[in-house]
């Protein structure tokens, strides 16, 4: 799992549990004297003056509390904002929108730690070995060289048939060149691929820099000569396409690191989204792209929790599986409807219809997504 990732959407969370003012709860005592952090006198759960809690705990169990709460106001308003999210997902968008919040988890907030969780529980799904470490290293190298060798032999019959049945001097030596540079290409190729099933006789694990310092130091063509073929490989590509292209000879790889972008990008789904809820109300007054913005969050969440039902019931058992993602694809529609109409006031005919556009422009903002990750996680 990557730490650094997490890292950064728990802080995110932090951030949006920060910026909402602490509320205080009922039956709790009321501490009484003076504030300790700036001195005023209080007479209740807070300082009037700063606005800091008049109790200030020093357990380590309220440290635990403290993170939960911060992360997303985890507590008794969580158990009232999911089953509005699943069963009224109308009534908890306008109700947010309208100021009533303090009885809710705020859109952002669930939105970044449903996130986490779904990073987290993901990370854990079983992968091949050749994903990470060294083994993903010699991978991606095996699928550079062939790469590199597909355009050393396309270059080469090109020559070829350009120069004719007697080429002159100059083409005849480049033909050489081209030929002794597919031969080199294709024996480094077969080299690293015995390396990768069978390992290397000296004992190094194939691609570890132990392996690189001895090649280079005993003058073996082997790391030296594939760094140059990279090289070489990716001037004869012609921008993202090549670089993709060699990513896509490993689709293990290929597919781990577009599930790892997918993870640290996903939040790109709310800017992508809100403009396409907001056309819908183009010509319509009184909403505002904070309320898509509201309904988008809550939308994404929603979704985001669908996902990872449908999956975890797809690993325990395929049976299951096959039950419950249909439900949840039927569920996609019926759930953007039921926010649409409750969340703007709509009519029946008016929310199905800008649900079918909804749905359609869901399409284009996944388009937009996948075009992304893909240039995120493959183009670099």
């Amino acid at each position: 799992m990557d730490i650094e990732g997490a890292g950064a959407v728990v802080t995110g969370g932090l951030v949006a549990g920060a910026i909402e003012k602490p509320t205080g709860k009922a039956g709790e005592a009321h501490a009484h004297g003076v504030c300790s952090d700036c001195g005023a006198e209080t007479s209740g759960n807070f300082c009037a003056n700063c606005g800091q809690p008049t109790h200030v705990h020093r357990t380590l169990l309220h440290l635990g509390e403290e993170l939960l709460h911060g992360v997303m106001h985890f507590d008794a308003r969580i158990w009232r904002t999911l089953p509005l999210l699943w069963l009224n997902p109308g009534r908890l968008t306008r109700e947010w929108v309208e100021g009533k919040r303090s009885r809710y988890v705020s859109p952002l907030a669930i939105f970044l730690f449903t996130l986490f969780v779904m990073f987290f529980a993901l990370s854990f799904m079983p992968h091949p070995e050749s994903k990470t470490g060294e083994a993903a290293e010699m991978s991606e190298r095996i699928a550079s060289q062939r790469v590199g060798l597909a355009e050393a032999e396309k270059a080469l019959v090109q020559m070829r048939a350009e120069s004719g049945e007697q080429p002159d001097p100059t083409m005849q030596m480049a033909i050489n060149a081209g030929q002794k540079l597919v031969d080199d290409r294709r024996a480094a190729l077969a080299r690293l691929e015995i390396e990768q099933r069978d390992g290397r006789a000296d004992g190094l694990k194939p691609g570890s820099w132990q392996a690189s310092i001895k090649d280079m130091a005993t003058g073996e063509s082997g790391e030296t000569k594939l760094k140059v073929m990279g090289k070489d490989a990716e001037k004869e590509g012609h921008g993202i396409g090549a670089t993709v292209l060699k990513k896509l000879q490993n689709p293990d790889l290929a597919l781990y690191k577009l599930q790892q972008t997918m993870y640290k990008f996903a939040f790109l789904l709310v800017p992508l989204s809100i403009p396409f809820v907001a056309l819908l109300f183009l010509w319509k007054r009184g909403f505002t792209l904070y309320d898509h913005g509201v309904f988008v969050l809550y939308s994404l969440t929603f979704m985001a929790m669908l996902l990872m039902l449908m999956v975890l019931s797809a690993t325990i058992a395929g049976w299951l599986g096959g039950i419950v993602i249909p439900l949840g694809l039927l569920a996609v529609p019926v759930h953007v409807f039921a926010q649409m109409k409750g969340a703007y006031s709509l009519s029946w005919f008016s929310a199905l219809w800008r649900t079918t556009a909804l749905l359609v422009f869901c399409n284009i903002v996944v388009g937009l997504f996948v075009t992304a990750i893909v240039y995120l996680g493959l183009g670099h």
